[in-house]
């Protein structure tokens, strides 16, 4: 929307991480490999899951959820910051600016409720293992699926319908390497104290609540776990926990920096490594940590590994 004295923007330019081009060329290598390796090993997490049966259960169902959300969550973004690096100046019209904002925040939301959910699983599965089958049945699993791709939705949403209500006028630069709300607020010329207050209480919430239940995930567990008497019971016990504790101390680590410390705390170069970081490196992450420390995911993809090359032996004789 525009108003009388004003020229409205029609469209936006991304200034990106650097204007250097010898900088420019050197990160280009190097996030071109980070984002091969993300869609790589995240989409071999889930066909490993998909088509390994004894990988059917609720930790790597929600495991595979969590690969397919790290990878559509670094390709709303790495592709464009990726052009980024090869042309001098990158547009894009206000649409698709609110769109990728729309698409990073719902699957950057829905990735901190399925870490809460993972930890919930986690909690089950140590402190009620009887009662594992029922409680995390079919029906439930999908439930809690459901509650966090629809957290997502809602939380971008707040975000989103907050900037449709303000007008863009004269100024399109976005200091920064995609559309991010913090960005789009600055250049925005309305006063609406609403747009800054209401997605960051949405966000402070999801934040609170998410990271609520994995700390009460983890009191219960260590509880339960220190009630064993054997140390291999307990180590056993840790094991399970070490790859999901580690992934929620990245990406909440990172998030806490971004949108819970005062703005004034730290300079807009900051924030951009700490998003890439997150966005970009994080998705890259999380399959490796999962994979590398999990003795049935590496045991599965061996066997998935030789069954491959045994159907290619018997296809060439």
């Amino acid at each position: 929307m525009s108003s009388n004295n004003c020229t409205a923007v029609t469209e936006f330019i991304i200034l990106g991480l650097t204007d250097d081009p010898t900088l420019c060329a050197i990160l280009f290598i190097i996030f071109l490999g980070v984002y091969a390796v993300t869609l790589i090993a995240n989409l071999t997490i889930i066909l490993l899951i998909r088509n390994s049966s004894q990988l059917h259960t609720p930790m790597y169902l929600f495991l595979s959820h969590l690969a397919f959300i790290d990878t559509a969550y670094s390709s709303s973004v790495t592709p464009v910051m990726l052009k980024n690096f090869l042309v001098d100046k990158i547009t894009i019209p206000l649409e698709g600016c609110l769109v990728q904002m729309c698409c990073g925040g719902t699957f950057g939301t829905a990735e901190c409720f399925l870490l809460a959910v993972m930890a919930y699983d986690r909690y089950v599965a140590i402190c009620s293992p009887l009662l594992y089958s029922t409680n995390m049945s079919t029906r439930i699993c999908t439930l809690l699926l459901i509650t966090s791709y629809l957290g997502g939705c809602v939380n971008s949403w707040i975000a989103t319908a907050c900037l449709l209500n303000r007008s863009f006028c004269d100024s399109n630069k976005i200091n920064h390497f995609f559309c991010d709300y913090s960005p789009l607020l600055k250049l925005s010329s309305s006063e609406d104290n609403l747009a800054e207050i209401l997605p960051a209480a949405s966000t402070g919430l999801v934040i609170m609540i998410t990271v609520s239940v994995i700390i009460i995930s983890y009191v219960y567990i260590l509880f339960s776990v220190l009630k064993i008497s054997s140390t291999e019971g307990r180590s056993k016990a840790f094991s399970t926990c070490t790859s999901h504790l580690t992934a929620v101390t990245l990406f909440y680590g990172t998030i806490t920096f971004i949108y819970v410390m005062p703005q004034s705390s730290y300079t807009m170069a900051e924030n951009n490594v700490v998003s890439v970081f997150y966005i970009v490196m994080i998705p890259m992450l999380n399959p490796l940590i999962y994979s590398l420390r999990n003795n049935e995911v590496k045991g599965a993809l061996r066997k998935l590994m030789r069954r491959k090359h045994h159907f290619f032996m018997n296809s060439i004789q």
